[in-house]
């Protein structure tokens, strides 16, 4: 007997016929038992799936041993290093035995099978931990990049195929606000909300959608995040493309069919971007995204919020990751190795003091880094508000920076970032190889270079 079960969009098959009859009938008791004991239908299927690497040899000694010698039978399914879902599915089994009191088990085992019979050490934020979820700053560059690219050429008119402005959109939605994919699948067209600025007619995108991996759904909040004003557009596009194929308001409005298609998708266009072959999922982007906000300052709170969980302590690991003293050095300059902020190597044109004077206030950059007060070194043809990064560490490097032009202003920027390397090298005990050194020296180096490219103009 094969079973096709619908999770999220996709199919997936359960196949019974591949054991014994008897074997195939207490596993499918066993999916019962997890189906009724209101488990996500994805979540019972997934055990049910990694029980195939227990033998006939395993489930007979697992039913057999009764209480009284299953923790030998235990000690050596142990030994043998499956799956961490597989011993949560031979344990499904135990408790099925509780259920129906069979082999000497009863419901008052329930607390012994939970403590005497431990599941092998997991660390579920290992990738955290080492940092290998986190893309480099030069592959968040590149994601921006395409963003960017990308809008350039729907606003300049330019032929750009439905699929790419799609798969943009998609990783818009995991870049800027650490979405799932299963929360990206399930966006629909009632769900992103299009307006325009009276004052000067750009538009304004919110998407809404409801935070996932959640016990009930009286628990899947709604989450409404503005998409940033620069990559609207994206969304205009793709909202008039969907209307006028007569789209309806519950209809996905990236039309995908599942989470699964939606991850690979985002996926495939990452690891194009940055060259890479394994690295740039869509739970890369959320962890990138999650170190950015911490590094960028913002509280427990905040962050708990902005990833749509429902406890506030689900996102200690990320403080506890920043929180090597190097770490807390340079992030208080904007510069953290693990914010991975975005780099750039060129800036926009240089103005004079004038031109600075009579910019808005939004677009006058000014910042207190490292306890630091700095203004009047530029302007930003964004405006800070629209900015997600550190104002003054950041904008150097940036091509939407516009230097002032008054070399005297960037030596003093200069000199006190100066300050602060030296600070951060007596509290490092020298240590001068680390990435955090490194970012911090391309910091100075970018601010060196706008110094050295005023020289050559005098």
């Amino acid at each position: 007997m094969v079973f096709d079960l619908k999770i999220c969009g996709r199919t997936v098959k359960v196949d019974f016929t591949r054991y014994e009859e008897k074997h195939a009938l207490l596993l499918k008791h066993v999916f019962l038992y997890l189906l009724g004991m209101d488990l996500a239908v994805s979540t019972a299927t997934g055990y049910l799936i990694s029980a195939a690497y227990l033998t006939r040899e395993d489930i007979t000694g697992i039913v057999r041993a009764g209480p009284w010698k299953i923790r030998f039978v235990w000690a050596a399914l142990r030994a043998r290093e499956m799956p961490h879902s597989t011993y949560i599915a031979a344990k499904s089994l135990l408790r099925l035995l509780c259920c129906y009191r069979l082999q000497g088990w009863s419901n008052s085992y329930s607390a012994y099978i939970t403590d005497a019979l431990p599941l092998p050490a997991q660390n579920p934020y290992a990738g955290v931990h080492s940092g290998d979820v986190f893309l480099s700053a030069d592959e968040e560059a590149a994601i921006v990049r395409h963003l960017d690219e990308t809008v350039t050429a729907l606003t300049s008119g330019a032929q750009v195929p439905r699929e790419e402005i799609r798969d943009t959109g998609m990783l818009l939605c995991a870049y800027q606000f650490a979405m799932r994919p299963i929360q990206i699948a399930m966006l629909r067209m009632r769900d992103v909300r299009i307006w325009s600025d009276a004052r000067d007619g750009s538009p304004t995108v919110h998407l809404t959608f409801h935070m996932a991996k959640q016990q009930s759904k009286a628990k899947r909040l709604p989450l409404t995040r503005g998409v940033k004003r620069e990559w609207a557009p994206l969304f205009v596009v793709l909202e008039e493309w969907r209307r006028s194929d007569g789209t309806r308001d519950n209809t996905h409005f990236f039309n995908v069919q599942s989470n699964y298609e939606a991850g690979a998708r985002i996926a495939a266009l990452v690891r194009r971007l940055i060259s890479s072959q394994s690295r740039g999922s869509a739970n890369d982007l959320r962890h990138t995204a999650a170190q950015r906000m911490v590094d960028a300052g913002a509280s427990h709170e905040e962050l708990a919020e902005f990833m749509g969980h429902s406890l506030v302590p689900s996102g200690l690991v990320y403080f506890r990751t920043s929180a090597s003293h190097a770490e807390r050095v340079n992030r208080a300059l904007g510069a953290s190795d693990i914010y991975r902020r975005v780099a750039r190597i060129a800036h926009d044109r240089f103005i004079s003091p004038e031109e600075l004077a009579q910019l808005k206030g939004d677009q006058q950059i000014a910042g207190v880094p490292h306890g630091i007060p700095i203004a009047g070194i530029g302007g930003c043809t964004s405006g800070q508000l629209a900015c997600p990064y550190n104002p003054i560490t950041s904008c150097y490097g940036c091509r939407k920076f516009m230097p002032l032009h008054d070399k005297a202003i960037h030596e003093n920027v200069l000199a006190s970032m100066r300050e602060v390397v030296v600070f951060f090298v007596r509290s490092s005990r020298g240590e001068t190889r680390s990435p955090a050194y490194l970012q911090l020296q391309r910091t100075i180096a970018e601010i060196q270079t706008v110094i050295d490219e005023l020289e050559v103009d005098d």
